[in-house]
């Protein structure tokens, strides 16, 4: 049973919403994010997934959330159940659930113990619900996944996804249906493949680009009409998944077509992709925007694309926080990475910020990088300092986790020691100067373990999830399979200098 809140809280959020498709089939999909509602519909992924299921003949999705509050470490959840009918996810004979991020396993072994459903998909009854992930993790590294389900779409799986349900529904049991799945060339099974994993779909150019389909107040994005202006990346950044190898690279959507696709109605706008500020008419585009009396946001602001005109663009659309990546804290480190940054675009950028009236400059920044020291970041708090002199800046700091599919795959985690090392040198060196919010340094090394682990990790993060999901439940149970927070037992073998080691595969060597 669901408690009176629940059911107040998504009737409330139903109430709210704007273009939900109603439909009624026979063949019903429990359609799940294991992050509560307000994260998972701002994912425009998600909502591909919805209409690419509604739109298939004979069935319909229904979603089903992480319960809120249920991404915190030690929480217990009521029993998930879906937003359309109030059925708990066990009802459904298809679990369909999309995965952006290696801590979101911890949020699906929680939904699938809430409902009695064994989470160790090699432990649960054949007749138990079928389960099916895709998303953004599987552009990476989805194994550890794979010990949670059945069977897993690799990449883009509009095309794929309304395929791969009619084969479960219509198989006559679970087994027939992984043997089947398992012969396409973009499904992985984990029981029948092992950890091989075969390579990433990518769906047909007319099927771009994916858009909202419904809007809502109640998500981190609050009534944005999402759209896709491109997908994929021309860049080569080394510690990127989406790069200019993945799936063929950039692939723009016509400026008349994204404009063609935004309801009359919409009047927030999100560009969505990997590199939006590199779109050929993204000027164009802001521009058309703002004449309409709309606002917008980019996904992504390049550093070398922060010109005058484009900032007075952004302004005009509603911008008052500019934001682009430093990523490194030094340059070195920047042409380690492959960036195109260089200290005077981030100056002509704080520079065009003040002109057209924007509070401030945001940065994202790694720290941990290979080969980093001390000195790396002094030089940060000297140009962060420089850039303050110009425009407010904030920083937004996240500690740097290998993800395979990279040139930085296998690259070693720093520590949680050295991390906080630095993040504390940078702390005090921009005291005053710079607003600085990080990203824990402790669950940075649980996500590295997950991003680099095997269907092994996946086993030990359901055991620590059933332990509390506490940061010590997690170093206990990857600690059992060698796994250390501070790189104990490991020599970095990583070089010194810069430029030479680009787009090298160095290993850490075991000691």
């Amino acid at each position: 049973m669901i408690g009176t809140e629940t059911r107040r809280v998504i009737r409330e959020r139903l109430d709210a919403e704007v273009g939900r498709l109603g439909k009624e089939a026979p063949r019903r999909v429990a359609l799940t994010y294991p992050s509560p509602y307000h994260v998972g519909m701002s994912s425009l992924g998600y909502q591909r997934i919805y209409r690419a299921i509604m739109d298939a003949e004979g069935m319909m999705a229904e979603r089903v959330f992480l319960p809120d509050g249920g991404d915190r470490a030690g929480a217990s959840i009521e029993r998930p159940v879906s937003y359309e009918s109030l059925r708990e996810l066990s009802d459904f004979p298809v679990i369909a659930v999309s995965v952006a991020y290696e801590i979101e396993l911890v949020g699906l072994t929680r939904m699938l113990d809430a409902v009695g459903l064994e989470p160790r998909s090699e432990r649960r009854d054949p007749r138990a619900p079928f389960v099916l992930a895709g998303g953004p993790l599987t552009f990476s590294n989805p194994v550890p996944l794979g010990a949670l389900v059945d069977a897993v779409i690799l990449g883009e799986a509009e095309e794929l996804t309304p395929w791969a349900l009619r084969v479960v529904f219509d198989a006559a049991d679970k087994a027939r249906a992984l043997e089947t799945l398992a012969q396409h060339p973009n499904v992985w099974v984990p029981s029948i493949h092992g950890e091989a994993l075969p390579a990433i779909a990518a769906c047909s150019d007319a099927l771009l680009p994916a858009h909202s389909v419904i809007r809502t107040p109640h998500t981190e994005l609050r009534d944005m009409f999402l759209i896709e202006t491109e997908r994929g990346c021309s860049r080569g950044c080394t510690y990127c998944v989406m790069r200019r190898t993945t799936n063929g690279g950039m692939r723009v959507v016509p400026a008349d077509v994204v404009l063609s696709k935004i309801p009359e109605d919409a009047r927030r706008v999100g560009l969505v992709g990997a590199a939006v500020s590199d779109h050929p008419k993204i000027l164009d585009i802001l521009r058309a925007l703002a004449a309409q009396g709309r606002t917008a946001g980019l996904s992504s602001l390049r550093p070398d694309r922060m010109r005058d005109e484009l900032v007075q663009a952004l302004a005009a659309v509603g911008y008052r926080t500019l934001t682009t990546a430093l990523d490194g804290p030094s340059q070195r480190l920047r042409d380690v990475i492959e960036r195109r940054g260089r200290e005077q675009h981030y100056l002509e950028a704080a520079h065009n910020a003040k002109t057209h009236g924007m509070d401030r400059l945001k940065l994202y920044l790694m720290l941990g990088l290979p080969s980093e020291t001390d000195t790396d970041i002094d030089e940060c708090v000297r140009f962060v300092g420089e850039l303050s002199r110009i425009v407010p800046v904030a920083l937004g700091i996240a500690p740097f986790c290998a993800k395979r599919n990279t040139p930085l795959d296998r690259m070693p985690y720093a520590g949680i020691r050295t991390v906080n090392h630095r993040l504390d040198r940078l702390t005090r060196g921009l005291r005053g100067r710079a607003d600085i919010r990080a990203i824990s340094s402790k669950w940075a090394w649980v996500e590295y373990v997950l991003a680099q682990g095997g269907l092994s990790e996946g086993r030990a993060l359901i055991e620590a999830t059933r332990a509390g999901g506490r940061f010590s439940d997690f170093r206990r149970e990857f600690g059992e399979l060698g796994h250390r927070p501070n790189g104990e037992g490991y020599a970095h073998a990583i070089p010194q200098a810069g430029p030479e080691w680009k787009g090298r595969r160095v290993l850490p060597v075991r000691v």
